[in-house]
């Protein structure tokens, strides 16, 4: 499984020893907020720059509106800044009919797309049908909406096979992470500091100091 890191604070790109590489980072207009950031193209600009500092391979930016022409507009800064960065970016936009047409303007120029806030498998299939590369279903919202959401992400998953690959967002749950990573999920995003928090284990703590303290035992206390 691919992780991405769910931050637009740059500073939080690195994570410890202990964590996997990641294959790059999401953001959205909420996530550019809660940064401190404008949601702007100057503010996704500098973000592509940084990742390009950072060699993260991907980027996922969220357009700020389903207006085609702006949709153009930022594409036409966003593409050359990426390639001189030498990072992939995604364009994630909602999945909604009323972004349809953005959807395809981005797809006309070749871009990856992303649909986030996935969330039926009535969308799941509507998503398919429109070619976007990944889907991105919250699973946190659904399950606080009472949601039994395992039945709907095993169908996401089943469908990766020419369809959209599943990126699960905001897992906060290392149990959750760990019946993604089972069933086969594509990618998953976390917050940067869920990932450092399972970088080490109480169990494995204790593990070592049982191991120390035996080392010590079998020489006789030396």
């Amino acid at each position: 499984m691919k992780l991405f890191l769910d931050t637009a604070d740059a500073s939080q790109w690195q994570l410890p020893a202990g964590c996997p590489d990641v294959q790059g980072v999401t953001t959205n207009p909420t996530l550019i907020h809660a940064a401190g950031l404008p949601v702007s193209l100057a503010t996704c600009l500098e973000l592509v720059d940084r990742a390009g500092q950072q060699r993260l391979a991907e980027l996922m930016l969220q357009l700020p509106s389903a207006d085609p022409a702006e949709a153009e507009r930022w594409l036409a800064k966003l593409l050359p800044a990426s390639v001189v960065a030498g990072v992939q970016i995604t364009i994630k936009l909602p999945c909604h009919p009323d972004w349809q047409s953005t959807l395809q303007t981005v797809q006309a120029q070749g871009v990856t797309t992303l649909l986030t806030g996935v969330s039926n498998p009535m969308q799941l299939l509507w998503a398919r049908q429109c070619g976007a590369a990944y889907i991105a279903p919250y699973i946190g919202r659904l399950q606080a909406d009472g949601r039994d959401v395992w039945p709907f992400l095993q169908a996401c998953v089943n469908l990766q096979d020419g369809g959209p690959r599943l990126l699960a967002a905001s897992i906060k749950s290392g149990d959750v992470l760990s019946r993604l990573i089972g069933m086969g999920a594509y990618a998953a995003t976390v917050r940067p500091e869920f990932a450092a928090g399972l970088a080490t284990d109480v169990l494995t703590d204790g593990a070592i100091s049982q191991f120390n303290a035996d080392i010590k035992a079998s020489l006789g206390g030396a």
